[in-house]
């Protein structure tokens, strides 16, 4: 018998026979051996086709992100296992055998759990949105909390992931936002060498602006820990093949009449979204140092030094809690829908046809 390589890659699908394939191929291409498992949730396209015209097996089983993943791993028997995205694609031949020894000696120096995500480059069909998107890969960079996302990948080692229980199932999304927020409890984040390229379709086909707000939506609705949200509007995250140009409207609506309801059972909630807000105003920081047309970390550094700290102190955090709370309430659930109103109505009178009710 062989022994079974080091790495594990698993690989959650679900109708991606467009892309699968690359990553697949990209995999077969590394000096590193690695074992690679796909787990579908039933797919209905040429997917396990795919997989299976590789000589590789499939995981098939129930449909969501996080159950399939907790399949495939479960499945899978090396040391070191990797989650990656179908759409995802490696930079070069060597990119795993790095980024498994730089892994490796993270975690043998370390007293506490070790976990590597890798940075992110969008592949693009063109230049729209150029400045969201390299915004966007550099916070990909920044291993601040709320920006370790999936398609990142995540290495981990297998019993460290099985002492955290695997991916968390309750949704058939956010299960990587949930993980990343045990790995900061339980450990911390290094940023692998290399970069991964992800697809950017569905910012292409939903609308790069309107995709990225509802992600700033989903994400303070999961900080606030309104889980009805998601349960009511399970669209906010549609599958790749059903997306479609996306309108913010109703969601911001839902979010208005949930926000509102469960701050009169939980009074706390609102200084927590304030310190949410607060928590991220770094990124502020980076917008600027992206429009300077770079990434060096001087604006953010100015708001980490001078407008956090200042912020934080005794007597003034409270204050400032109520004020960015008060001025997130006001855009995302007063003005933006709003403004979302107006723009939808402008883009479809561009598509020649009224918007739909």
């Amino acid at each position: 018998m062989h022994a079974a390589p080091k790495l594990s890659v698993v690989i959650p699908t679900l109708n991606e026979a467009d892309h699968l394939p690359a990553l697949l191929d990209d995999l077969r291409a590394q000096t590193l051996a690695v074992e690679i498992v796909v787990a579908d949730g039933g797919s209905q396209d040429a997917t396990c086709a795919e997989v299976e015209r590789r000589g590789l097996g499939v995981v098939r089983g129930a449909k969501g992100r996080g159950v399939q993943m907790n399949a495939g791993a479960e499945r899978s028997h090396g040391e070191i296992l990797l989650f990656l995205h179908a759409d995802s694609r490696l930079a070069g031949a060597m990119q795993l055998e790095t980024a498994l020894t730089a892994f490796e000696a993270e975690r043998a120096s370390s007293p506490v759990l070790v976990a590597g995500h890798f940075a992110l480059r969008f592949d693009r069909t063109g230049p729209t949105a150029d400045a969201l998107f390299r915004f966007m890969e550099a916070k990909t960079r920044s291993g601040r909390r709320g920006t370790i996302n999936g398609d990142q990948g995540l290495m981990l080692a297998r019993s460290d992931f099985e002492a955290l229980g695997g991916f968390d199932t309750r949704l058939p999304f956010l299960e990587d936002q949930r993980i990343a927020e045990q790995i900061f409890a339980n450990g911390r984040w290094v940023l692998l060498p290399g970069e991964l390229r992800t697809s950017a379709r569905r910012f292409e086909t939903e609308g790069h602006r309107r995709r990225y707000a509802l992600m700033a939506l989903m994400m303070v609705m999961h900080e606030l820990g309104i889980e009805e949200f998601f349960q009511v509007a399970p669209q906010v995250y549609a599958a790749q093949g059903s997306a479609q140009p996306l309108r913010l409207e109703p969601f911001l609506d839902l979010a208005r009449q949930m926000f509102w309801k469960h701050m009169r059972r939980d009074a706390g909630a609102f200084r927590r979204l304030g310190r949410y807000v607060r928590g991220n105003a770094w990124q502020l920081g980076l917008m600027a140092d992206i429009a300077r047309g770079g990434e060096r970390s001087v604006w953010r550094d100015r708001v980490d030094r001078s407008v956090a700290s200042l912020l934080d102190r005794p007597g003034l955090n409270l204050i400032s809690d109520f004020v960015a709370a008060s001025l997130a309430a006001g855009l995302v659930l007063g003005l933006a829908p709003r403004v979302e109103r107006l723009a939808w109505r402008y883009s479809a009178r561009l598509r020649g046809s009224g918007p739909s009710q």
